[in-house]
């Protein structure tokens, strides 16, 4: 862990942002509590993420369970492709990533798009050891390792569920429910914030790689045929673009409009260009540097399997680039893949402005010849002839007709099938909608928000460290502070403390130390400002308001000091309000 990482865990810790969990017990790794001031900022960060995807764009929200049978899974695909790759040292016993060990020894940025062999043969190569106890790894397996919880559900022979490694599913399962909440018009969004669970091989870097984390995700259902995004919206908004093909040459950065990187077809999905612009203001209104962001393009070889496209906004910390969010274009694959395993309709009836009259190829197989020809699976190869009939494939003019259901090929008799063309009348077609899915790691965002809010600079001939959090986002809003606990000071400030909280402001009393330790205090777990009572508030009621950043300070009535704080939280300037204080 490197100084900066270092400097940034203690003060978490010492001041209440978080901590690993059950550390009475040693502690476990990947697991953290989010302490009085980290809660709140995530808390934070999740309402100004609510307000952005969902208020502002008209989304409706869920909360599902974080337990789901393995059905579910095994359709998703996560069973089969949720894997890292696994090396255990044969000496102590460690597991490690095997690709984390390959991009630390070599200048492989991404080794998790390469097949298993060709990370074994790099660990060979590069006689890449055992972090923990230094044996060599070369001629060691490396293998597949699935990062899901599994648990049973209830008791005895008990259902199979894992806990759910992404929030999507919970989104995607109750399609068909939940198209009904947008009256079955596309398009619509379905925004959940939740628990989601990965059994990390290597959890490490605090907040950065953890086993239980919390989502924040947006899937958008629109219809790919009909549905555009507003790009009006977002066409002059400039974006860090590091492309795969930047990747692969010498390129790097490219800053461009939204509308030029379209238009130049840099970013070749619509919804996904107006999620980076709309997620610009966002990251910036949370409190990133935008001098340390950047959209990344992936790779060919480490696109998931569901995505045709895919860009990942990343934060630098510490001189390395943390993936912070993913913007992909899913296509259908969720839907149809839940509609193949689940009996439920995942698709949504849209309706033609005039009915249209089209020809439609039918099949009507002959059961009594299906039924004993092929047992169990005759109603299958019926629904499979259907299908094939619908989608003008097959050639129904053979004998035999072969369909193949699950890999299984069945000769079916031309005479027993019926296959025609009819002229239907149809009022609409039921339509598979396309997912464009925005997904946020909450506990990545806190990191880079208090990564990228850390400063130091001197005050008054000392070392300040402090946190220059967007006001949005502190914790805390306002630190109140008795001069001194005497002559009735401390019961004054105690009062004006409660009434700002009446307010709605978020409020701190501190009588501890000199006042200058106390703003320090404050300063370092990001408050924004500063109110401090002295014998001119008993005599004249006006007190000194005190900005974090720049430290300077104004005189001004207590009857105006709310309006004045939640002026300056929109962007006020404090001068405005009052006299400097000297």
């Amino acid at each position: 862990m490197s100084e900066a990482d270092t400097d940034l865990m203690e003060l978490a810790k010492r001041r209440g942002f978080f901590f690993q969990a059950s550390e009475a017990y040693g502690g476990v790794a990947g697991f953290y509590v989010y302490g009085p001031q980290g809660a709140t900022l995530k808390s934070n960060v999740e309402d100004a993420w609510r307000d952005r995807y969902v208020t502002r764009e008209g989304h409706m929200e869920i909360d599902a369970p974080t337990v789901m049978p393995e059905p579910v899974f095994e359709a998703s695909g996560h069973l089969d492709t949720f894997d890292d790759m696994i090396v255990e040292c044969p000496s102590c016993g460690e597991p490690h990533r095997a690709d984390h060990l390959v991009e630390g020894a070599t200048d492989i940025a991404d080794a998790e798009a390469l097949p298993i062999p060709d990370v074994e043969a790099l660990i060979a190569d590069h006689d890449i050891a055992c972090p923990a106890c230094g044996e060599p790894l070369a001629g060691v397996d490396v293998t597949d390792f699935n990062l899901m919880f599994e648990t049973a559900i209830g008791p005895g022979s008990s259902q199979a569920g894992y806990l759910r490694p992404e929030t999507a599913q919970g989104i995607f399962v109750e399609f068909s429910r939940l198209k009904e909440y947008a009256r079955n018009q596309l398009p619509f969004g379905v925004a959940q914030v939740g628990r989601a669970y990965r059994n990390e091989i290597s959890p490490r870097r605090g907040l950065i790689r953890v086993r239980e984390f919390t989502q924040a995700e947006l899937e958008h259902f629109v219809d790919p045929e009909a549905d555009e995004p507003p790009l009006e919206r977002v066409a002059d908004v400039e974006v860090p673009l590091y492309s795969a093909s930047a990747q692969d040459g010498d390129g790097g950065i490219e800053t461009m409009t939204v509308g030029e990187a379209v238009e130049r077809n840099v970013v070749t999905s619509d919804w996904v260009a107006f999620y980076l612009g709309l997620s610009k203001q966002f990251y910036e209104r949370i409190g990133v540097d935008m001098d340390r962001f950047r959209y990344r393009q992936h790779l060919p070889g480490e696109l998931a399997h569901y995505a045709s496209d895919c860009w990942d906004a990343e934060a630098e910390i510490d001189g390395n680039w943390i993936e912070i969010t993913g913007f992909a274009y899913r296509g259908d694959y969720d839907l149809s893949k839940h509609a193949k395993y689940a009996d439920a309709d995942f698709t949504v009836f849209q309706q033609y402005d005039d009915p249209v009259t089209v020809e439609r190829a039918v099949v009507d197989p002959d059961m009594s010849v299906l039924g004993p020809e092929f047992g169990g699976a005759a109603g299958d190869v019926a629904a499979e002839l259907d299908r094939m009939a619908a989608a003008g494939e097959g050639d129904f003019d053979a004998d035999p007709i072969p369909v193949t259901v699950d890999g299984e090929t069945y000769d079916v008799p031309g005479d027993a099938v019926d296959h025609r063309v009819e002229e239907v009348t149809e009022a609409g077609e039921h339509v598979t909608p396309h997912v464009v899915e925005p997904s946020f790691g909450v506990d990545r965002l806190v990191a880079t928000v208090l990564d990228h809010a850390l400063r130091t600079d001197e005050v008054d001939g000392e070392q300040r460290s402090y946190l220059a959090l967007p006001p949005e986002m502190a914790p805390t809003t306002v630190g109140v502070f008795p001069l001194m606990t005497k002559d009735g000071m401390d019961e004054r400030a105690k009062d004006l403390a409660s009434t700002l909280r009446q307010t709605g402001l978020s409020v701190v009393y501190d009588d501890s130390g000199a006042i200058g330790r106390r703003y320090r205090r404050q300063d370092e777990v990001g408050t924004p400002y500063g109110v401090t009572v002295d014998y001119e508030t008993l005599e004249e009621d006006t007190v000194t308001l005190r900005e974090r950043d720049s430290t300077d300070q104004v005189r001004l009535p207590v009857a105006d000091l709310a309006a004045a704080i939640a002026n300056l939280r929109t962007g006020g300037d404090l001068r405005e309000w009052g006299d400097p204080v000297e």
